[in-house]
């Protein structure tokens, strides 16, 4: 592809396997910099050359160890509003800044599935990355933001005595040896699915060309992580899970650990990890929905501080909120009363739980809901939400008043294999209900431009593009092809 020229081949350690690498994450933008990490898993010995610059050079240092790894991060900065590059290895990488004017921005979500990810063929897996490569070497894409489940890591718990039944049956009281040695499995099992995540090569070659920002959701601890049961998600090993999880998502989602949390962080101590980030005329803002969730709210004191401050901050342009989880969508409390009622539907409960629209977060739901209100009631400012999650592809509308709207952008299953059909026309009919949560301010779900259907059962990504003042929003949907632009 274009945007690199390869001198040397990759280098290997000293262990078996090569060296993975580089991942680029934006840790912040500030004084017109994009101040970026480096990421490498590599085998334990391996000798990294620095990451080489125009002016100087940044050598990789060490940020955590595991059996047969070890995991190193090269922090530099380079110009945020054009275009610009470094080199690694023989490699010269070239990022196309754009944080100034005209910019693309790709979003994705749902890397990955459920139950043999691991064994499933690479090609078929990351068609869509490999998609999604060849349109960032025609037409490059400035931001690559990761909406969640970057990782499904629902597998991780097999192969230990205390976790082997997750979450159905845990053990009391175990040994603190015993959930010393359930870590220790824990943390080499994160590893070997973000390791495979990482080494894939269609993934891997825009990982290294496009700066990333990842929030977490909840297959990046377990399915359902926050809406289940307190006895479990409370227990001795559910916060084992929970810490290893919470690790391995700030290595390798962000880049750091405990100590070093790059500025964008709403909380230097990690309690939760949700961030923001601006440019000139845009805003990135991702609560955390996993960190403080529980089955009757989704988020605590500190995360709510976090949306506080920025709604009440006056910011010209566009607030990108990224909410893991749709912020507009059907009227899903109906089916969680419904499925309460089957007991072969109660397995379902979590799923539904998840969601804004349950019944038990309908408060947090509102709340949410006013502090977009009157965060776009500002004079020249709008606000989009940018979701995953649902594993299809949709688009919502909440009308706030003075002629504005809450646009809601669904692009997920960017590995994640589309669900039946039939579950997307279901949806779409329950759609047909609307819903009003915030009395004045319906909620409609829309049908994506070329879509006959109001929800896309195919694998997809999308893509934000700004050019002068305007904002357009298009999918990429993998047998469709390009949805036309849809403006915001």
């Amino acid at each position: 592809m274009s945007s690199s020229t390869r001198t040397t081949g990759p280098i290997t350690g000293p262990a078996t396997g090569r060296i993975t690498g580089p991942i680029l994450i934006l840790d912040d933008l500030r004084d017109g910099r994009m101040h970026l990490a480096a990421l490498f898993i590599a085998p334990k010995g391996a000798a990294l050359p620095p990451v080489q610059l125009d002016r100087g050079e940044a050598q990789p240092a060490t940020l955590a160890e595991y059996s047969t790894r070890t995991v190193l991060r090269a922090r530099f900065s380079l110009p945020a509003d054009c275009p610009s590059a470094y080199q690694w290895n023989g490699t010269r990488y070239e990022l196309a800044g754009g944080f100034g004017g005209d910019l693309r921005i790709a979003y994705a979500a749902c890397n990955g599935e459920e139950h043999g990810d691991l064994d499933r063929d690479g090609a078929e897996r990351n068609a869509m990355w490999a998609r999604m490569g060849a349109e960032h070497a025609e037409h490059p894409f400035s931001l690559l933001l990761h909406g969640g489940d970057q990782v499904y890591a629902d597998e991780v718990t097999d192969g230990h005595p205390l976790s082997q039944d997750w979450p159905d049956r845990i053990p009391r009281d175990p040994a603190r040896a015993d959930l010393a040695n359930l870590m220790h499995h824990l943390r080499e099992r994160f590893l070997q699915r973000y390791l495979a995540v990482y080494t894939a090569p269609e993934f891997a070659w825009i990982a290294a060309r496009v700066p990333s920002l990842m929030q977490w959701d909840d297959h990046d601890i377990c399915d359902g992580w926050g809406s289940l049961r307190r006895s479990r998600t409370y227990s001795p090993v559910g916060q084992t899970l929970f810490s290893a999880a919470r690790e391995a998502a700030l290595l390798f989602q962000h880049g750091c650990c405990d100590g070093d949390l790059p500025a964008r962080f709403a909380d230097p101590e990690g309690s939760h990890l949700g961030w923001c980030i601006e440019a000139p005329g845009l805003r990135l803002l991702a609560p955390d929905l996993r960190s403080e969730r529980s089955r009757r709210r989704v988020m605590a004191r500190s995360g709510w501080r976090l949306m506080k401050a920025a709604a009440e901050k006056r910011f010209a342009g566009r607030s990108l909120i990224l909410s893991s989880v749709p912020l507009l969508g059907p009227r899903l409390s109906l089916l969680e009363f419904l499925m309460v009622l089957i007991p072969r539907m109660q397995k379902y409960e979590d799923d539904l739980r998840d969601q804004w629209q349950s019944r038990a977060h309908r408060a947090s739901w509102r709340r949410m809901l006013r502090m977009l209100r009157d965060m776009a009631a500002q004079e020249g400012h709008e606000v989009t939400a940018v979701s995953g999650e649902i594993h299809l592809a949709a688009r919502g509308e909440m009308a706030l008043g003075g002629g504005k709207v809450l646009h809601q952008l669904v692009a997920s299953g960017i590995s994640h294999r589309a669900p039946p059909k039939a579950w997307a026309k279901a949806l779409g009919l329950l759609s047909w209900l609307g819903d009003a949560p915030l009395p004045g301010h319906p909620i409609r779900i829309r049908r994506i431009p070329g879509q006959a259907g109001r929800y896309a059962a195919e694998r997809n990504y999308l893509v934000l593009e700004r050019r002068g003042a305007d904002w357009s929003a298009s999918w990429e949907l993998e047998t469709s092809g390009r949805s036309s632009p849809l403006a915001l």
